[in-house]
């Protein structure tokens, strides 16, 4: 009897926190608290790096940390509980190991291992550094956010294209950077001493950024500099049209059929 009652509440956590469903108000609420205070975590973060707010406030950012902390700890221990429903992870063992190795599992460790590696070795000071670590909880919001997974389907599906594109972007920076340094190396070795750091120069032209504080002075690198910002024009943005393009593929997929979810893994049924 209790070892049924123990797999039940096992079952209902696990939908709650794996398996979400449109029509699930539990499960949507524990996705909408998550992302809220993943989103709390971030903005602490970022105003403990301000002294006016950090220092006098600093108690409670400490234990808003520390509360936080023990959340995401007691949801990475229960995801670790339940993830032998799924199929893919049904050994008691193994298959928790292999589940604590996937990525979101990784991410979701580290986010929680700056607190404890603070709290257990305050004195070490490379540990304060690790506390950089705790952005990693900005990515646990693939989790719980539906447009995140999108998102995440689409690169995956558009994974290849990307791949030859950025191949092309960073061949197109290669040419750009040599023959730039090539062309202006005589006039100015202070700003282009080597192709590794003319890719500076190359970086900021090809995104169409042009901070200014490298730019060719001899009439073949302006001319080699103004036809390689041209061709930077369309080739950079290609990804991202890449992408945008995907995304509108799987929207009208989603709006094509009705989504089916697997109860055992969450995983969208063809």
């Amino acid at each position: 009897m209790a070892n049924l009652k123990t797999r039940k509440l096992k079952q209902q956590i696990y939908r709650v926190i794996e398996v979400t469903h449109h029509d699930d108000r539990l499960g949507k609420l524990f996705d909408a608290l998550m992302i809220a205070l993943i989103s709390l975590n971030v903005l602490a973060f970022t105003f403990e790096t301000v002294d006016s707010i950090s220092i006098p406030y600093k108690s409670y950012f400490n234990d808003f940390e520390t509360a936080s902390a023990i959340v995401f700890t007691v949801e990475y221990t229960l995801r670790l509980w339940t993830c032998t429903l799924d199929p893919r992870y049904r050994h008691p063992i193994f298959g928790r190991f292999k589940f604590a190795f996937t990525l979101l599992s990784i991410v979701d460790l580290i986010s929680i291992l700056p607190y404890y590696l603070f709290l257990f070795f305050p004195h070490l000071v490379f540990v304060r550094e690790l506390h950089l670590l705790r952005l990693a909880r900005l990515f646990k919001i693939g989790r719980y956010s539906e447009s995140m997974r999108t998102l995440g389907k689409v690169i995956s599906a558009k994974r290849e294209d990307l791949f030859s594109t950025l191949f092309a972007v960073f061949t197109l920076l290669m040419i750009s950077s040599s023959l730039m340094y090539f062309a202006e190396h005589a006039a100015q070795p202070d700003r282009f001493p080597n192709i590794p750091a003319s890719m500076w120069w190359g970086i900021i032209t090809l995104t169409s950024v042009g901070y200014g504080d490298v730019s060719p002075i001899t009439a073949i690198g302006k001319i080699l500099g103004g036809i390689i910002a041209v061709l930077g024009l369309g080739l950079v943005a290609l990804p991202a049209g890449i992408i945008a393009s995907g995304f509108t593929e799987e929207v009208e997929k989603k709006r094509a059929k009705p989504q089916r979810i697997c109860p055992h893994c969450g995983e969208e049924l063809d």
